[in-house]
């Protein structure tokens, strides 16, 4: 389980790098929930952070092939016309943003969740 702390250095880490990419971003948004739309990111964060921490690549395949295992495929929204997932077509930009937070961890002497 990761620590809330560490939860909200990862989520602040994507919002930062990746949440002006994503075109399902509310105006307003993120946080995108209290503006009506559901978001993948925010809903399966631990797991997101879990499922790129068992993963070391230089390709993106091998992440999108763990998260499918390990978010998607679990997940209530699969193969709805709701699913509130950005994880596919971000995965590189939500990847780098975890990476980065991990190495600033690793720099600082902090663990790595």
């Amino acid at each position: 389980m990761i620590p809330e702390t560490e939860l909200t250095e990862y989520l602040d880490e994507i919002r930062k790098q990746v949440c002006g990419c994503c075109p399902e971003r509310p105006p307003g948004g993120p946080p995108c929930a209290p503006l009506g739309k559901q978001c993948g990111v925010e809903m399966h964060l631990p797991k997101l952070i879990e499922a790129i921490h068992e993963i070391k690549s230089g390709s993106i395949i091998p992440y999108l092939e763990n998260n499918q295992h390990r978010i998607c495929e679990p997940c209530a929204n699969l193969h709805d016309s709701c699913c509130p997932c950005p994880l596919n077509y971000l995965a590189v930009l939500i990847v780098r943003a975890v990476e980065t937070v991990d190495l600033r961890r690793q720099q600082l002497g902090q663990p790595v969740a």
